[in-house]
């Protein structure tokens, strides 16, 4: 974080980065706790990247359509391709294990979550995300499941020594903090009153002023100076886009507070492995088309089709839904358009904790924010539980890497060793939970070097995202990075619209 946001400098920061394992390390209370890096498909996506050589191809397979990526945006094409009666395509996915950012992992306490972890429940406008909902049960007659709504206490935050219910409350310390949060309030409704702030964005997105300028120099323009209300605002956006208010497009960052209506239908959907039930849900729905461990190293336009050659297989395909990163198309796709986009860096670490820690206040939430923390906090898988706190539980901590240039923190993520990271974890829940050394027992991490776009200014009217938003096909992009916006919403939508237009080209629209 930055100096005045509340947090450390970033000089500061980084010099904690060096020394805190070795300050850690020398504790003779620690106990040993196991643990190591989850194979994040960073080497895989770096062989794409170099164009390393690959295998000879020793069989052609004819296929109408191929969907390349199975992330949230490639299952949802394929979903929508079933959903209409078409079958006749294949799913490739990189990994040994579908679901992209919904991935999830399994332990003896509960299932978890590796990235995203909830679905607000979504308005009027997310007509695909209500027609999956229904098709999954969690939405029936219009009543949301309510076990699968995020039981109370929702959120709580760490600050003064102790923990506080909700975030704003231990935010506005002053009258002025009162009056810019109480007037940022208004003027986000007001905004959201335009239609120009929706999910999906496309749905509503325009060309707008506010997408040349950062979010932190829209606020000082409009006269906000509350450290409170910053603080707030910069913490939205490392949360949502991974990224510091200095380097978020204001418009995205607007975005973030306008385009979720408040008609009374708010709430938050979750599970414990997070956004990997809808991914299992999903597999299970569509798994007969999807091969894994499959890595897409060259699409080729060949006379009206495509030609799309996967490890030792070569499909002969019509059209292709490309739902893989967009910043891979340019070292896989003939005749991509060189793709610039900004991808902010994340470390996400599951905790598995065999007691719970000591602490001071309001009660553990579903979601955990410490003030002053370069960290987003925790959410704890076993929240949804109806056991009175199990003894034995998960957390899943999520770290931004916000403070360095993209390319910096990628390179410190890979560097970094495992027990270096551990350490600093651990120091940093260590600010609210003094012995939690003593109650963790396990600790995975998974390192995301492009985890999501960074919606940095002029995202909006890039030239080349609006090329592959409009691609007129056989290839048609889909990853949430189209958006510029890494939310299940937009990787559903982009997923079916590219379906759609897939089917339009092969006839069957």
């Amino acid at each position: 974080m930055s100096e005045g946001h509340g947090g450390i400098s970033r000089r500061a920061f980084v010099a904690a980065l060096a020394a805190a394992p070795f300050v850690a390390c020398a504790r003779k209370t620690d106990r040993p706790v196991a643990g190591g890096f989850v194979d994040d498909g960073g080497a895989r996506g770096h062989r794409l990247r170099d164009r390393a050589a690959m295998p000879a191809i020793r069989r052609s397979e004819r296929v109408p359509l191929v969907i390349v990526g199975g992330g949230m945006a490639g299952l949802s094409a394929a979903w929508r391709l079933k959903k209409r009666g078409f079958s006749d395509f294949v799913l490739l996915e990189l990994e040994d294990h579908a679901g992209g950012n919904s991935r999830w992992g399994q332990s003896e306490a509960s299932a978890y979550p590796w990235a995203a972890h909830y679905v607000p429940v979504p308005d009027a406008n997310a007509v695909y995300v209500r027609e999956l909902f229904e098709d999954l049960g969690v939405l029936r007659g219009g009543v949301w499941n309510e076990r699968m709504l995020v039981s109370t206490p929702r959120e709580r935050i760490h600050r003064w020594g102790r923990w506080h219910e909700g975030m704003e409350g231990a935010l506005a310390e002053t009258a002025a903090d009162r009056d810019e949060m109480r007037r940022f309030g208004e003027e986000m409704a007001q905004m959201r009153a335009t239609g120009a702030f929706t999910i999906p964005s496309a749905l509503g997105a325009r060309p707008s002023e506010l997408d040349g300028v950062p979010m932190a120099a829209w606020l000082a323009g409009r006269g906000y100076r509350s450290a409170a209300l910053r603080w707030y605002v910069d913490y939205a956006c490392r949360d949502d886009y991974g990224a510091r208010v200095e380097d978020t497009s204001a418009w995205a960052g607007v975005h973030y507070f306008a385009s979720r209506p408040d008609d009374g239908e708010s709430g938050t959907l979750t599970w414990p492995e997070g956004n990997g039930w809808i991914a299992r849900r999903l597999l299970e729905r569509v798994g007969g088309q999807v091969r894994t461990g499959a890595p897409v190293h060259r699409v080729e336009a060949r006379g009206p089709g495509v030609r799309v050659l996967a490890g030792e297989v070569e499909y002969v395909a019509d059209a292709v839904v490309w739902a893989a990163p967009s910043f891979l198309a340019p070292h896989v796709v003939e005749g991509a358009p060189p793709v610039r986009f900004t991808y902010s860096p994340w470390l996400t670490a599951n905790l598995v904790l065999d007691r719970w820690p000591a602490e001071s206040g309001f009660e553990p939430a579903w979601d955990n924010v410490i003030h002053g923390s370069p960290s987003l906090g925790y959410v704890i898988a076993t929240h949804q539980t109806h056991a009175i706190r199990p003894a034995q539980t998960v957390w899943t901590y999520y770290w931004a890497l916000a403070h360095l240039p993209p390319a910096e923190a990628r390179a410190l993520l890979l560097r970094r060793p495992w027990h270096e990271w551990k350490e600093l974890i651990l120091a940093d829940l260590e600010r609210a939970h003094p012995d939690i050394r003593a109650c963790v027992s396990r600790i995975d991490i998974m390192r995301m070097g492009h985890a999501m776009p960074r919606p940095v200014p002029g995202f909006l009217a890039d030239p080349v995202r609006r090329a592959l938003a409009d691609s007129p096909g056989p290839i048609y992009y889909a990853h949430s990075d189209v958006s510029g916006l890494a939310l299940f919403e937009e990787a559903q939508y982009r997923g079916i619209t590219a379906a759609d237009r897939a089917l339009s080209r092969l006839g069957r629209g």
